[in-house]
Order: C-alpha cells, then structure tokens, then sequence
C-alpha cells in the first residue's frame, strides 16, 4: 500500500534546518524576516516567549509549546508584548554569534531566561500539495496537545534534551527528529485547522483515500474517473463528487498537478533526461511536458535541472 502522507513529503523535499538554540534574558525582542517556501518553528524549552505576525495574530508560549509559521512569515519575538524588536540580523551581528553553541542574548538569571530551539523546513522550489494550502497561519502545540499524541510528545522531548547537548551529530540529530515532529504536528493540529482535517479525511476514507493511494502508486497510468470509480467500488458521479468535496479539485486535475510535482522533484537528478522523465510521470511526448511544466513553473525542465531556477 503507498503511504500517500510519506509520499507527498518525500516529493516536496521536506527538510528542517536548525536555525539556534537560543539563550535570552530580558528585555528582548527580535523580528525574524520572511522566508518563502519554509515553515519556521519555535520550541520553548524555558521561559516565556510572545509571538507576533504582521496579520495582527499574537500568541503566547510557555515550556512546552511549539509554534508552526506554516508560510514562513516575518513575525517577532519577544519576552513580552509591546517591545521594539531589532532585526535579527542586527541581534545576531551585536551578540557575536556565529552559529556554534547555544544564541545567548543579554545576561542575568539563568532561571529567567527564554530557552528555544528555532529552525525552519524547507521545500523545494515550486513544491505545491493541497496539504501545503489547507496549512493554517499558525499552529500552536501546547503540553496538552502533545499530552494526546505520544509519539509527538516523546519526539519533542527528545529534541529538547539534544538541543543543549553538544556533541558530534547533535544538530544532524536534532534536524532528523524535527522532520519527524512535523508530520506529527500536522497530524496533531485537525482539531485547530478544517481544512487540514478535511485533506486528512480524504487520505484516510475507504474508498477516496485508496484512490489517492492508486494515483500515487502509478502516476503514469493513464486514469480516467471511471477507471478510478470502479477501483474503488464507486458510481462515476459520486466519486467525482466525493473527491472533489474533499480535495477542492477532481480526480483528474489532481492527478496532473501531482505528476509535475513528481516531475519537478525528479528534475533535481542531474542523470536523467527531460525525455525519461515524461515517460516516467506519463507523458506521451516530451514536447507536451515540456509545455505543460513551463505553464506550471514559468520556465523549461532544463532549467530546473540545470539548477538555474
């Protein structure tokens, strides 16, 4: 059976990179710029942490909580509401951190301090699912939530007891568990998100969800509705209309944005050619590709491959 949640991951190129464990003492306040194409994280390991966004949502975090910027955008840090932040970079050049060890920001008691673990993950360029767009603005995590979903729960400790322990492999470690941590907290945070949970719901119902499985499996096969309607022991109409209500797009449509996904991702692969890959995602010519993939991307294959784009 193909895993349709690990695919979708394993296309878009998932990968969290740890930004710093940090070390602040108040007063403190920092903007952290945008960054498209990533979801930026902040898990408090100690302390208080004030979070807020340019849409005018704020949120406040204690031990234990981890925050979701899901679309990487500029927001601000600070150990409470109302202060003026400097920009990151300004704070970082000031410390004089250098990206080793531990972000220390001002001094005094070490029992006051703001302890986090910050990162972000990254996906490919042009990377694009139906889960990505149901992600909310912002998901926050708390030791309840956690309380209910134990394997995100002992994930979260375990990169909290990495995080201030140096030693060889500690960050390589600390990045291969908050991979982990994210899908977790994507399956965690349904109850916060209806669109999320609508996604999810289709993965997981009997007849849309092993559909979904089908086109992951063999996204080259030339599906049609009623080809996946009688897979799955469905009449043409209703099928048509169940997967549409829970994906916001048809079996069809949905089937030739993943196989250029698929396509944009096996373009990362300098030894193989523009042709093998139409074959592969099931294009009958590489020309029909080549049109379809510059009207997704807005520019050639080749460019993708070469790694201009």
């Amino acid at each position: 059976m193909t895993d349709v949640l690990s695919d979708i991951f394993d296309t878009i190129r998932l990968r969290a990179t740890l930004y710093f464990r940090t070390d602040y003492s108040p007063p403190w306040a920092i903007t952290v710029p945008s960054y498209a194409r990533a979801a930026r994280f902040h898990l408090v390991i100690q302390g208080r942490c004030h979070v807020a966004l340019a849409s005018g949502l704020t949120v406040d975090l204690g031990p234990g909580d981890l925050v979701l910027i899901a679309r990487g955008q500029e927001h601000t840090l600070a150990d409470s509401p109302g202060r003026r932040p400097s920009p990151l970079e300004t704070v970082v050049k000031e410390s004089g951190y250098d990206g080793n060890g531990v972000f220390v920001v001002g001094s005094g008691n070490a029992n006051a301090s703001t302890k986090m673990v910050c990162g972000h993950f990254g996906f490919t360029e042009g990377a694009d699912h139906p889960l990505l767009r149901a992600l909310p603005e912002v998901i926050v995590l708390t030791p309840a939530d956690r309380a209910r979903h134990v394997l995100l729960d002992e994930t979260l400790r375990l990169v909290a007891r990495r995080a201030f322990t140096d030693g060889l492999g500690s960050s390589a470690a600390i990045s291969r568990l908050c991979e982990v941590f994210f899908i977790e907290s994507v399956r965690a945070s349904i109850e916060q998100c209806p669109e999320l949970a609508r996604i999810l719901e289709a993965m997981t119902d009997p007849q849309i969800g092993r559909a979904l499985e089908l086109l992951h499996k063999d996204p080259a096969r030339a599906w049609t509705v009623d080809g996946l309607a009688t897979e799955v022991g469905m009449s043409r109409s209703r099928f048509a209309d169940r997967f549409a209500e829970l994906m916001k797009q048809g079996p069809i449509a949905y089937l030739g944005e993943w196989r250029l996904q698929k396509a944009l991702a096996r373009l990362s692969n300098a030894d193989i050619s523009v042709k093998e890959v139409a074959r592969e995602i099931g294009y009958r010519s590489p020309a029909a590709f080549t049109r379809a993939f510059g009207q997704r991307f807005g520019a050639p294959p080749t460019r993708y491959q070469s790694g201009e784009a």
